[in-house]
């Protein structure tokens, strides 16, 4: 897509850094520069004021990343885009079945009402929960770490979704400033909330994640 539209050598592109490390090498596979502007830290998606700040007169494109279920603010986005005359392209999730989306947001409201001790997702308008992920509140990756290896030892399928952002990795490393990325890759922690988890699962990960929210710094 970059490439039809005639993005290439000389070009930046923004891209998030939370993740996606494909984007970024789809960008310098057509000569552009990836350049990385920080998210929004209630969606994981690219604030839009970061955008902004981001554009130089080099800049000729967005892609925007629609994450674990909620959507960017793609209305901004675009009105960025239509100030700067830049082309926004946007790249979706895999959409879930109604049923199963259903079934995921069940999940993701018990969860909502029983966890203690870690911060829950903002629901937002319509969240699909393509991924239930939580923060583990104290002093970063350490911690959130240590609390994955304990629920994983209960029988809780947890994962970090970003362990690394992208402007941190060999290959793009950049001395930018991103604290809502990092403090992101620090502390988010994805649980179960798939469709085919039983009341005995579900309340077996409320159990796991409370015994050990209490031993964390209080979710504010």
């Amino acid at each position: 897509m970059l490439r039809a539209a005639g993005v290439g050598a000389g070009d930046e592109v923004v891209v998030p850094a939370f993740g996606n490390v494909e984007l970024a090498e789809a960008v310098s596979l057509v000569g552009a520069l990836p350049v990385f502007a920080d998210i929004d830290p209630a969606t994981y998606c690219l604030d839009p004021s970061a955008v902004e700040a981001a554009v130089t007169p080099l800049t000729a494109a967005v892609v925007v990343v629609h994450r674990f279920g909620r959507n960017a603010d793609i209305t901004r986005l675009h009105e960025l885009g239509r100030r700067h005359e830049l082309l926004v392209l946007e790249q979706g999730e895999s959409e879930a079945p109604y049923d199963e989306m259903a079934q995921r947001r069940e999940r993701a409201a018990y969860l909502d009402a029983k966890l203690k001790g870690v911060r829950t997702p903002h629901g937002g308008d319509g969240h699909s929960y393509q991924q239930y992920v939580v923060r583990v509140p104290g002093n970063g990756r350490p911690d959130r770490d240590a609390f994955a290896r304990a629920l994983r030892a209960k029988g809780v399928a947890c994962r970090v979704p970003v362990k690394t952002p992208v402007h941190r990795l060999p290959e793009f490393r950049r001395c930018v400033t991103l604290p809502e990325t990092e403090r992101a890759a620090d502390e988010t922690l994805a649980l179960p909330v798939d469709a085919a988890l039983t009341k005995r699962e579900m309340q077996r990960i409320v159990s796991a994640c409370n015994a050990l929210g209490g031993l964390l710094q209080p979710a504010f």
